[in-house]
């Protein structure tokens, strides 16, 4: 007699738990669902969270992931401006942006077959179309003066155009340039091109050079004939200070040349004994022939 309402509590839980699996879908918070009604789409997207639906074959849910996808083109090859064959290959980022038009025109297929069916074509030709406006030289410059994120952001808005116009419900929210190649073909050319390229940056360099050169040497010399022209004229000036004083003492010295080869001496002496200098001299020898007066008149007193 117990057993019969607890059997019936874990056939009323059964049931429950049946009828939620049947009538309601859990949508996460990366997704987005589309559900259909005998094939059709009926209503609007689903959001994250619970979402209530009819049993199959009534109802049919839809899952779609919104987040980011990373996908790589094949290396393809594309003719430049200036008919070079260049072999490239791009990365993109692309999602879902818009569920309700992408469900149309995939059904319930996945992102592999999206980018299989579209994705791959437009970026071929979006390449191609880019590629065909600009010459080697913004792809490979042995300078490094190339154009890529320019050419990446013109691919870039060529395929969010397609996309756009063909209303495929994908948005595109990144491209880059990850490989460049090129034919053997082409290969010689380039590296010629390259070590042109690197020869009249050379001539450049060294012009520059030359001419930097030129314009040191030449301050140099003209500070050196500054420098030059500052102490002849010094030395002038101390010529003609000392042919003055030369010329005011010179009649004393004629009055009196004992007393001038007094001094002179004197001078002479006095430059020999500086910086605590130890003397051996002769004292019969100009001028420490002085010492000897000193000497004598020492002993007098």
């Amino acid at each position: 007699m117990n057993r019969n309402p607890i059997s019936v509590i874990i056939g009323v839980i059964l049931l429950a738990v049946f009828l939620v699996l049947l009538f309601v879908f859990q949508v996460r918070q990366s997704e987005v669902a589309i559900v259909t009604t005998f094939g059709k789409p009926t209503g609007t997207p689903r959001q994250p969270g619970p979402q209530f639906r009819l049993p199959w074959p009534i109802q049919k849910v839809y899952i779609f992931d919104q987040r980011i996808q990373s996908f790589e083109d094949k290396l393809t090859e594309s003719q430049t401006a200036d008919n070079n064959n260049l072999l490239t290959q791009v990365y993109v980022g692309w999602r879902i942006t818009d569920p309700q038009a992408f469900f149309p025109k995939f059904g319930g297929s996945s992102a592999e077959e999206a980018e299989k069916k579209v994705l791959e074509g437009m970026i071929r030709s979006a390449k191609t179309a880019v590629i065909g406006k600009h010459p080697l030289s913004d792809f490979v410059s042995a300078s490094g003066d190339t154009k890529f994120s320019a050419i990446e952001q013109e691919i870039l808005s060529v395929l969010q155009a397609q996309l756009k116009a063909n209303n495929y419900g994908i948005g595109v929210e990144f491209l880059g340039l990850k490989k460049l190649g090129l034919p053997e073909s082409v290969t010689q050319s380039v590296f010629a091109s390259m070590k042109r390229e690197r020869e009249v940056l050379s001539s450049d360099y060294e012009a520059k050079g030359t001419e930097e050169a030129a314009k040191i040497r030449s301050k140099a010399e003209s500070e050196a004939a500054k420098m030059l022209a500052n102490a002849e004229r010094e030395a002038r000036s101390i010529r003609a200070q000392g042919e003055a004083y030369a010329a005011q003492v010179l009649p004393t010295f004629q009055q009196n040349p004992e007393l001038a080869n007094f001094l002179l001496r004197l001078d002479a002496l006095e430059a020999s004994l500086k910086d605590r200098s130890t003397l051996i001299f002769d004292a019969n020898t100009p001028p420490f022939d002085l010492f000897r007066g000193a000497s004598t008149n020492l002993l007098r007193k």
